[in-house]
Parts: C-alpha cells; sequence; structure tokens
C-alpha cells in the first residue's frame, strides 16, 4: 500500500544533491521495468509450480512470498534500503504469481482481465495527474493516507481472523451488491495512491534527490501497483462469482 516516505516533507536540506548524479523520473522509469521484469519472472516460475502439479513448493513460494514482500515492505518504508528492493519484487512476484495461478484455475481468462485493468488504471491516473485535474495537495495526501490505512487495518485483522480464528471479515469477501461496492471503493484508493507516487518522483527531480531515491521512487510504483492489480482481481472475481 501508500508508503509512509514517498513525501518530500520528510527530506530535508541534506538529503539534496548538487554535485553528481540526482534522481531523475526517466532514471526510476528504468529501476520500475527492471524491478517489474524481476516480478515477472518469478511469477511465471511459481505460475508453472502450480500448472505442474507441483502444489507444495508452489503454495510455500506463495506464501512465502507474502510473508518476506511484506517484512521486506516496512524495512524498505523506513530504512530506504535499495538494495532489498530487487529481493522485495522478486518476493512479491511469488505471491502474485501463486494467487493469480489460483484465480485462473477459478475463473479462466481473469488474469488478463485483472492485467489489462491494472495498466487502464495506471494509464488513466498518469493523464489525471499530467492534465491536473487531480493534484497531491496535503489534503489530498492526508486523505488518502488515512483512508489506506485504515483498508490496512481492516485486511490486517482479516488476515489474523483466518489464520488463527478460522473467521473472515465479511465487508471485504461477499459478492454481494454491497460487497462489490466496497471492492470497488478500495480500488479506487489503490488507484489514487498512485497519484502519490507521481508526485513523489516529479518532487524528487525538482529537489535534486541522491540517485538512489530511484529505486524508492520505483518501490513505491510497485508497491501501489502490486496492491492495486490484486483489488482488480478480487472485484473481478466477485463479479464472475455473480453470474
Amino acid at each position: 500500500m501508500s508508503n509512509p516516505i514517498l513525501n518530500e516533507k520528510n527530506f530535508n536540506e541534506q538529503a539534496r544533491v548538487y554535485e553528481g548524479a540526482f534522481m531523475t523520473v526517466n532514471g526510476t522509469i528504468q529501476v520500475a521495468v527492471f524491478l517489474a521484469l524481476i516480478l515477472v519472472c518469478t511469477a511465471t516460475f511459481v505460475w508453472s509450480r502450480y500448472s505442474s502439479g507441483y502444489m507444495d513448493i508452489a503454495t510455500m513460494l506463495t506464501g512465502g512470498g507474502l510473508i518476506v514482500g511484506i517484512i521486506l515492505g516496512f524495512i524498505i518504508a523506513f530504512t530506504r534500503n535499495k538494495y532489498l528492493v530487487p529481493i522485495y519484487a522478486a518476493a512479491e512476484g511469488c505471491f502474485i504469481g501463486g494467487t493469480s495461478a489460483i484465480f485462473e484455475s477459478q475463473y479462466p481468462g481473469i488474469v488478463v482481465q485483472a492485467v489489462a485493468g491494472t495498466f487502464a488504471a495506471l494509464f488513466m491516473m498518469l493523464v489525471l495527474y499530467k492534465i491536473g485535474l487531480i493534484r497531491a495537495t496535503e489534503k489530498f495526501r492526508s486523505v488518502i493516507f488515512i483512508t489506506t490505512a485504515s483498508i490496512a487495518v481492516v485486511y490486517l485483522v482479516d488476515i489474523i481472523g483466518r489464520l488463527f480464528l478460522h473467521l473472515h471479515v465479511p465487508v471485504i469477501n461477499s459478492a454481494s451488491p454491497f460487497g462489490i461496492l466496497v471492492s470497488i471503493g478500495i480500488t479506487a484508493v489503490a488507484a489514487l495512491n498512485l497519484i502519490i507516487d507521481f508526485d513523489f518522483v516529479e518532487q524528487g527531480e525538482r529537489m535534486m534527490l541522491p540517485k538512489d531515491y530511484e529505486w524508492i521512487g520505483a518501490f513505491g510504483l510497485m508497491v501501489t501497483l502490486v496492491w492495486l492489480y490484486l483489488e482488480i482481481l478480487r472485484l473481478l472475481a466477485k463479479l464472475n462469482s455473480k453470474r
């Protein structure tokens, strides 16, 4: 979800560089493409394990990817360690690959639809950001941060409930009309987080942050896009279950 470090207010004068290489938008895009390749490769591998019937190793990689991804996500968010970012991408790929394979087995064609929806949302948010229709103002940041944090708490409660109490939060798992509306709302929040990510990258270039911050910008984009993809996947699954 949204990263608390992706805010120019967290960078002081000492974080800037006035000599040598500094963060650029193009550099961040290049890093993001590299991370995407890592994610796709590991996701493809785990998917192939499911398809080949190696359920034990596929399940282990999927669960391990989720746990490692969450842990590394928090570490990177607060330490800004760029060397952990590729490992995070690989872990997320394992989780995405396994999750996608499971959904695809239940609803054939859903993964292609979710990928297309993710890219469509990315393009739409980029256009809205570039034309200035949506701006990353302080009020916008505050609302998105609070909403995102609230969603994260609900998901955390749901995960703990499933693991230890065999219970789940109905409102986020139900395929009822209300449950579908909730999924649409959460998907919209995930997409709006992209505005904050775009703004961070542009502000980083403008503030002449060190070159290493390109990895942090790309990390933020990956976190948001993975979340957005999963939400679209869940929404499509709910819609398909109603047929």
